[in-house]
């Protein structure tokens, strides 16, 4: 167990101040870190970055364009869309320009290991392995828990396993900047937001409020899915998209969770140690069965949004590849020429009325 009890026994209290902070359980929980930091070594700006990649979705949404690509129900993220490697491979890449390749966790479901073991079996990332999907909290909230025990006061990216950044210098130098407004707002959680290009009602916006350093802004207010109606008065104020890449320390992340969803908290923490063999941390089977579906965007970032600040991205364009459309965008904002399975697709797009093909 990594959280004391008496930060447990405030649980009830906190999740009744959504909208503010509250200053005592913060600061237990600020005590509990700095516990566990005294017995550490001093370690160096790079040694203190954890990453985590979630790569343990199923994918359902682009399931009719993989089995078409690939004639089988590959998730997403084992996809090779854009180019030659996986949209996995592409994000451990991405991150390995900032972090460090075994402090980088990759969350993945045991039902894919077909798809990933052998991409993985170089790697020398620990992999976080789920008995099933339960969505994005459980997956961010064990790999924070097993984070503080190894790295106490550790700077954590998240990053989904499913997008691309047009120019991908542009995105690491975001990063670092994130990392460093992080550092200097250790109770803040930094999104790196993308700048829209029209009213989508199928992602999460960050509604802007005043400056807070270069390109830095506090968040207003945090919506996911919004109406068209929404999205259009967002788009006009000037809003982000959501990329839900994000940095913070761990305890900060860790507050925010412990605030709306406690008692995952508190079961998530009270399964530590996690074991495995092969650089595996495995969950319990048990443990997923006893927990609900919980999603860490809409059930912990938007009641937490006076704690979120939004870096802006520069000198980029930002796709969510969760749609099929959004991914064939994609291969044509990258200039490559079209793979043959674009037409294939249009083709059985247009000669069906199964709706995941007009999607």
């Amino acid at each position: 167990m990594l959280l004391a009890p008496e930060i447990i026994d405030e649980r009830n209290t906190s999740r009744k101040d959504v909208n503010g902070v509250h200053s005592a359980q913060s600061a237990l929980l600020r005590d509990e870190d700095a516990k566990l930091s005294r017995s550490r070594p001093q370690l160096s700006s790079e040694e203190m970055r954890w990453g985590v990649i979630l790569a343990g979705g199923d994918g359902s949404r682009l399931r009719s364009m993989s089995h078409l690509i690939y004639g089988d129900d590959r998730p997403k993220q084992f996809c090779r869309f854009l180019g030659r490697q996986t949209l996995l491979e592409q994000t451990r890449q991405r991150t390995a320009r900032s972090i460090r390749a075994e402090q980088t966790i990759i969350a993945l479901t045991e039902a894919h290991r077909k798809f990933y073991e052998d991409d993985l079996a170089a790697s020398v990332s620990p992999r976080l392995v789920q008995p099933q999907n339960r969505g994005t909290a459980p997956p961010i909230i064990l790999s924070l828990l097993h984070i503080a025990t190894q790295t106490p006061g550790a700077l954590v990216a998240l990053f989904p396993s499913d997008h691309y950044y047009s120019n991908e210098a542009a995105f690491t130098a975001s990063l670092e900047s994130a990392f460093r407004f992080a550092d200097t707002h250790p109770d803040s959680i930094v999104l790196l937001g993308a700048q829209p290009r029209g009213a989508e009602v199928d992602l999460g916006w960050l509604d802007l409020g005043r400056s807070a350093g270069e390109n830095l802004f506090r968040v207003r207010g945090f919506e996911e899915k919004p109406s068209h109606e929404a999205a259009e008065r967002l788009l006009r104020s000037g809003a982000l998209w959501n990329t839900f890449v994000m940095v913070g320390t761990t305890m900060a992340l860790l507050w925010m969770a412990l605030v709306t969803l406690p008692e995952l908290v508190t079961t998530l923490d009270e399964s530590l140690p996690l074991r495995g063999e092969n650089g595996e941390l495995r969950v319990p089977s048990s443990l997923y069965d006893a927990i609900p579906r919980t999603d860490f965007s809409s059930q912990v970032l938007a009641p937490n949004a006076h704690r979120l600040l939004a870096l802006r991205l520069q000198q980029l364009d930002w796709y969510d590849l969760g749609l099929p459309d959004r991914v064939i965008s994609a291969v044509s904002a990258r200039g490559q020429d079209r793979p043959p399975w674009i037409h294939a697709w249009e083709i059985a797009r247009r000669s069906t009325r199964d709706p995941i093909f007009l999607s």
